[in-house]
């Protein structure tokens, strides 16, 4: 049976200045969870990973779980510090996932927003691929395996069924 590690990627720093922002960041990865699930694999939920500390923890987690892949979910902007201790530890192939939660942020909404605080709160949850670039530098600097799935959170058939082909093969490699 193929394990996968799920683990979605923050910044710390945030979750005291934008109300709300990391419950929404969570329930992003647990969509991710409930859309991956299947009898031929576990999940391993390893929550949010928001700092060098975390990510050394669950890198060591990820080893303790004997993850065979990583589905790493960047949900809002964050620095590659945070996944490099995961990734150092752990040579596994991982999918990289860039979802947005919906295909733009509702502008209506957003520009009645009166507080830039909120505002700032609102962009970040839909800022995913703000830090993709530089995550995937790192991984192809390490010389690491990694494959990168763009698309929207909900409602998008054809980013699900990629991301569920490459677990497939993910778990194809592994019993090879």
């Amino acid at each position: 049976m193929l394990r996968v590690g799920l683990l979605g990627l923050g910044l710390e720093a945030y979750w005291t200045q934008f109300e709300g922002l990391r419950e929404r960041l969570v329930a992003y990865l647990d969509e991710v969870e409930r859309n991956t699930s299947a009898r031929s694999r576990t999940i391993v939920n390893l929550g949010l990973l928001d700092s060098v500390e975390r990510s050394v923890e669950v890198a060591h987690q990820c080893r303790t779980e004997d993850v065979d892949i990583l589905l790493v979910y960047v949900t809002t902007y964050t620095l590659s510090s945070v996944l490099l201790p995961v990734l150092r530890r752990n040579k596994v192939p991982v999918i990289l996932l860039n979802l947005q939660p919906a295909s733009a942020i509702d502008y209506v909404a957003f520009n009645q927003l009166t507080d830039r605080v909120a505002m700032t709160g609102e962009w970040l949850a839909h800022c995913s691929a703000c830090a993709v670039p530089e995550i995937t530098n790192v991984m192809t600097r390490l010389g690491m395996k990694f494959e990168q799935v763009t698309g929207v959170l909900y409602d998008d058939p054809a980013c699900w069924n990629e991301i569920l082909r490459s677990c497939h093969s993910a778990h194809n490699d592994v019993k090879s």
